[in-house]
C-alpha cells in the first residue's frame, strides 16, 4: 500500500533528524515538492534523498532538497529522478564536492534545456567528463551556466572534450581551461555563440571564390586568438587566411562576412601588384592610410567588373561624420566615403581624401597612386595632431584583410611588427605556429629536430583532417604533409636482399604472377562453365525445334584475363622502426626494406604500376613524406638508392600520411587499387598523449580509402602492435611477421582478397 503524504514526510523529517536547525527548510522545501511534483513521484523523491544523504552526505542531500524543486518545475519531475540516480555515482567518481556542485548547477541546467531528455543528456554528458578529468568536472559545474547561456547542449559537450584533449594529460591545463581562465576555452565559447565557422561555410564559400575569378587559392583558418582580440583575413604567398568564426555577427551576417571578406582579397589578388610596397621610412600611420588607400583601388576596379560587389562590402561600413575625432575614426569615414557614393561627410580631411582618390579616376590601375595619397593624407593627419596608437589600431570595416600581404617587411622585421605597425597581428613562419604549441604544453620547442647542420628543407603540400574521437568529428585541415627529398644509400643493398633470400624471392614472384587481379570478363558459348549463356541457349533451343543438332556450347563463366591493379607500398620510417625483432635478430625497419624490396622485384618483373612511399612525423604541423618510387618512374639504381637510403626517426602520424597516399592512388585509373602499408603497428607523436587519439584517427582515414574503392592491406612486422593494427585495418586485412621467410605464406591471404 502506498504511504501517505504525511508519512512521506515524517520520512523526510527522520532522514535529517540529527540537524533539527533545517527544520524550516524542510518544511519550506516540501511544499515546493508537492506542488512541482505528482503524488506518485513523492515517494521516489524521498528514497533519492535517503540514497544521497547515505551515499554521499547530509549536506549533499541538503541541497539536493534544496534545488530539486526547482529542476522539477524547469524540466519535470523525470529530471529529478534522473538527477538523484546520477549524484551518487558522480560522487563515487570525482568526489563529494562534485555531486554538491551538480545540485547547485541543476536548475540553471534545467531552466535552460527545459525537457527531461535534455536534462539527462547533461547529466550524461557531466558523468563523460567526470570519468576522463575527474579533478575538473566540480569546475565545469561551478561554470556551466555561463557556458550554457551561450552553447547549445551539443555545442556544450564538443567544447568541454575539446578542452581535454587540447590539455591532454596535464591536470593544471585542465584547470585552467575549465575555470575559464584559458583564451582558448573563451574562445571557443564565443566561436559557439550563434557566430558562424567558417568551417560551417567553407564549401560554398569557396565555391563563390571559384565562380567570381576562376580561381581557387588555399583558405586556412587563423589560430585562435585571445578573447578581446579582433582578427582580421590576411593573405601571404597565395594563401588566404580568415578568422575561424564571425565574432559577434550571427546567421546570414556571419556568412555575409565571410563572403566579403574573401572578394576583398581576391581583388587584392587580381589587381594589386605582384611586388609588395617597400616600407621605406614611413610612419605607421602612413602605412595603415597607405594600405586604406590601397584597398579602396582594388574594391573599384572590382566593382567596375562585377558591379554587385559593392552590395557585399557596404554594408560593413558603419562609420558616420560624427563621435569623437581619432585617427582610426577619420579612416573609418573616408573608407566608407570612397566606397560609398551617397556617403556625406563633414570634416575637411575626409573630403580631401575623396577628392584625391577620385581626381585619380584614370590611374586607378597603377597602384602607385595609392603610394602617394596615402602619404599625403598622412602628412595632413599628423600635422592636425589626431591622436593615433599603432599598439590599438583596428583595420575596419572588418572584412578587410591585416595589409600583411601588401608590405615588404624585412626579414629582421617579421619578429617586430608590433614595433612598424602593432595593430596588425602579422602571421609569421609556418612552422612556429607548431612551437608555440610546444612550449605552451611545457615542451621544448625543438624536440626531436635535426642540427641546423642536419636539417632538412620540406615542401608544404596538403592539409588533411583529423579525427578526434572524444568530439566524434574532423579537425578541419588539421594536419600538415611536407614532402621531402629522399636520403641517397648504396642501391647494391637492396640487390643483396635478393641474393640473400633467393628462394623466397621466387615464390613471391610465382604468387603474383598467378595472381590475376582485374576487373571480370565474361566467356561465352563454353562447353563447361558456372552458369548458362542465355543467347547460346536460346540458339540451342532454335535448333532442335529446327531439327538441327544443337551446339552443346551452351555456358559462359567469367574469367581474369590481364592484371589491371596499381600498387604503392606505405612504408612506415619512424624511431621505432630502429627496435629489434627478437625473432629475427634484426630491426624492424631492416625487416621492412627486405619485404619492399621483394615485393617490389615482383611488380617490376609482372608490370604492374607500383610506387613506394615512406612516412614519419615530427607533430600535426610536419609531417615527413618521402617519394621513394612513384608510378611513372622505374624501378632502378635511383629508387634502390632512395629505398636503401630510409632512415628511422620521429614519430608516427599514420592517419595523414594514409591519406596523402590515398590521394595519389585515387587518381591512377587501375582497376584495382591497393594501398600496402608495412608497419611496426602503433601510431603515435610528440604532440599527442592519448594513444587511442592516433589509432582511431588513422581507422578513419582507413574506412574514408576504403569508401573510394581502395583496398588497403597492412604487413605488421613483429607482433608488438597487432592490436593496434587490428583496430585500424581490421582482422582479415592484417598480417603479422617476425621473419621475412614467412612472406611467402602469408601474401595469398592478400592476393586472394584482390582477385576474389
Amino acid at each position: 500500500m502506498a504511504r501517505s503524504l504525511s508519512e512521506q514526510q515524517q520520512t523526510l523529517i527522520a532522514t535529517f533528524a540529527d540537524q533539527p536547525e533545517i527544520a524550516g527548510t524542510l518544511e519550506l522545501v516540501w511544499r515546493q515538492a508537492r506542488a512541482s511534483m505528482p503524488p506518485g513521484l513523492l515517494g521516489d523523491w524521498v528514497a533519492g534523498c535517503r540514497d544521497i544523504a547515505a551515499r554521499v552526505g547530509s549536506n549533499a542531500a541538503i541541497a539536493f532538497l534544496r534545488n530539486s524543486p526547482l529542476v522539477a518545475a524547469a524540466a519535470g519531475p523525470q529530471a529529478v529522478a534522473e538527477l538523484a540516480a546520477q549524484a551518487p555515482d558522480l560522487a563515487e567518481i570525482a568526489g563529494g564536492n562534485a555531486a554538491l556542485a551538480l545540485f547547485l548547477a541543476a536548475p540553471h541546467a534545467a531552466r535552460r534545456l527545459g525537457t527531461p531528455q535534455s536534462f539527462a543528456e547533461w547529466l550524461r554528458v557531466i558523468r563523460r567528463i567526470a570519468e576522463t578529468a575527474p579533478e575538473s568536472v566540480g569546475l565545469l559545474l561551478e561554470r556551466s551556466g555561463r557556458v550554457l547561456d551561450s552553447l547549445d547542449l551539443r555545442s556544450f559537450e564538443t567544447w568541454a572534450l575539446g578542452g581535454i584533449r587540447a590539455a591532454e594529460n596535464d591536470p593544471e591545463r585542465r584547470l585552467r581551461f575549465f575555470a575559464l581562465l584559458d583564451t582558448q576555452a573563451l574562445h571557443a565559447i564565443e566561436h559557439g555563440a550563434d557566430s558562424v565557422a567558417f568551417t560551417d561555410v567553407e564549401r560554398e564559400l569557396k565555391a563563390f571564390i571559384a565562380a567570381l575569378w576562376h580561381v581557387t587559392p588555399p583558405v586556412r583558418t587563423l589560430p585562435a586568438a585571445g578573447f578581446d582580440t579582433p582578427r582580421r583575413p590576411c593573405f601571404s604567398n597565395g594563401v588566404i587566411r580568415v578568422p575561424q568564426s564571425s565574432r559577434g555577427i550571427d546567421g546570414q551576417s556571419g556568412k555575409d562576412l565571410f563572403r566579403a571578406a574573401l572578394a576583398h582579397v581576391l581583388a587584392h589578388f587580381q589587381f594589386s601588384a605582384s611586388e609588395k610596397f617597400p616600407l621605406g621610412s614611413l610612419k605607421p600611420v602612413q602605412i595603415a592610410l597607405v594600405s586604406l588607400i590601397e584597398d579602396a583601388r582594388v574594391e573599384q576596379l572590382a566593382i567596375g567588373r562585377f558591379p554587385g560587389l559593392r552590395r557585399f562590402w557596404l554594408p560593413f561600413h558603419l562609420a558616420d561624420a560624427s563621435g569623437v575625432v581619432t585617427a582610426p575614426a577619420l579612416m573609418a569615414r573616408l573608407a566608407r566615403a570612397l566606397l560609398d557614393p551617397t556617403y556625406f561627410d563633414t570634416h575637411a580631411w575626409v573630403n580631401k581624401g575623396r577628392d584625391l582618390f577620385f581626381a585619380e579616376r584614370v590611374r586607378w590601375s597603377d597602384p602607385a597612386i595609392s603610394r602617394s595619397i596615402g602619404g599625403l593624407l598622412g602628412n595632413d593627419l599628423g600635422q592636425m595632431r589626431v591622436q593615433f596608437n599603432p599598439r590599438t589600431y583596428v583595420v575596419e570595416p572588418a572584412y578587410r584583410d591585416d595589409h600583411q600581404g601588401l608590405w615588404d617587411f624585412p626579414a629582421a622585421a617579421g619578429a617586430t611588427a608590433e614595433s612598424l605597425y602593432e595593430s596588425v597581428r602579422f602571421e609569421q613562419s609556418e612552422s612556429e605556429p607548431a612551437d608555440r604549441e610546444r612550449e605552451a604544453a611545457g615542451a621544448p620547442a625543438n624536440l626531436a629536430r635535426l642540427t641546423p647542420e642536419e636539417a632538412e628543407v620540406g615542401v608544404p603540400v596538403a592539409r588533411y583532417p583529423e579525427w578526434d574521437y572524444l568530439i566524434s568529428r574532423d579537425r578541419g585541415e588539421w594536419t600538415t604533409v611536407l614532402e621531402y627529398n629522399p636520403a641517397d644509400g648504396r642501391a647494391e643493398q637492396i640487390d643483396d636482399i635478393l641474393e640473400r633470400y633467393p628462394e623466397t624471392a621466387y615464390r613471391i614472384a610465382a604468387l603474383v604472377r598467378a595472381a590475376k587481379v582485374s576487373r571480370p570478363h565474361r566467356v561465352r558459348r563454353q562447353r563447361e562453365g558456372d552458369r548458362l549463356d542465355l543467347e547460346a541457349t536460346i540458339s540451342a533451343a532454335i535448333d532442335l525445334r529446327a531439327g538441327l543438332t544443337p551446339s552443346p556450347n551452351v555456358y559462359a563463366r567469367l574469367e581474369r584475363r590481364w592484371r589491371d591493379l596499381a600498387v604503392l607500398v606505405l612504408i612506415d620510417a619512424s624511431q621505432s622502426t630502429n627496435d629489434i625483432v627478437k625473432a629475427a635478430g634484426r630491426s624492424v625497419l631492416e625487416l621492412e626494406r627486405d619485404a619492399t624490396s621483394l615485393l617490389a622485384h615482383a611488380m617490376d618483373g609482372m608490370g604492374d604500376p607500383f610506387a613506394i612511399h615512406a612516412f614519419c612525423s615530427d607533430t600535426r604541423e610536419d609531417v615527413h613524406y618521402y617519394r621513394l618510387k612513384d608510378f611513372d618512374t622505374l624501378w632502378g639504381a635511383l629508387a634502390k638508392r632512395r629505398l636503401a637510403g630510409v632512415t628511422g626517426r620521429f614519430s608516427t602520424r599514420m592517419g595523414a600520411a594514409l591519406r596523402h597516399a590515398g590521394r595519389d592512388l585515387a587518381a591512377c585509373q587501375s582497376y584495382r587499387k591497393l594501398l600496402l602499408l608495412v608497419s611496426d603497428g602503433e601510431p603515435s607523436d610528440v604532440d599527442i598523449a592519448d594513444r587511442r587519439y592516433l589509432v582511431e584517427d588513422a581507422r578513419r582515414a582507413v574506412l574514408s580509402l576504403q569508401h573510394q574503392g581502395i583496398d588497403l592491406f597492412c604487413v605488421g612486422l613483429d607482433a608488438g602492435g597487432d592490436s593496434y593494427l587490428t583496430r585500424i585495418f581490421g582482422r582479415s586485412n592484417v598480417i603479422q611477421l617476425d621473419r621475412i621467410e614467412r612472406l611467402p605464406e602469408k601474401l595469398p591471404l592478400l592476393y586472394f582478397r584482390l582477385a576474389g
